[in-house]
């Protein structure tokens, strides 16, 4: 990791029956606040939290509700990728997911670790 980075990238496997997937956007928010580029990857179970009304399920006080804080992420400029196998595995086609979510492979995200992004995973 460059000490001096600029760009974040958080591998997020789990879903919206779990808190962790508000910790994720919520220190997302954060990293985008402080002024990194951000870029969150779901994998396995994560894929249901950017599920069209999934993410409507899970609040989990006192954070902000978690579609309000991926709506917050998306509005400021995050990136949200779904691993497309993991997509697949799960029936959802890229209208099942809410606007904005690219589908695209590991090599997306290995591409900006390479690059020098640091990484945070949940």
């Amino acid at each position: 990791m460059k000490e001096d980075t600029q760009e974040l990238v958080i591998v997020m496997t789990r879903g919206i029956d779990s808190e962790l997937s508000s910790v994720a956007f919520t220190l997302a928010n954060g990293a985008i606040t402080a002024g990194m580029q951000v870029r969150v990857f779901l994998t396995s179970a994560a894929v249901n939290v950017v599920r069209r009304k999934g993410h409507d399920m899970t609040h989990v006080p006192p954070l902000d509700p978690l579609a309000r804080l991926i709506a917050d992420f998306q509005g400021r400029g995050g990136t949200i990728w779904a691993c497309p196998p993991c997509v697949a595995a799960r029936g959802y086609e890229a209208d099942d997911l809410i606007d904005g979510v690219g589908i695209r492979g590991a090599s997306a995200m290995f591409e900006q670790v390479r690059a020098g992004a640091a990484t945070l995973s949940f």
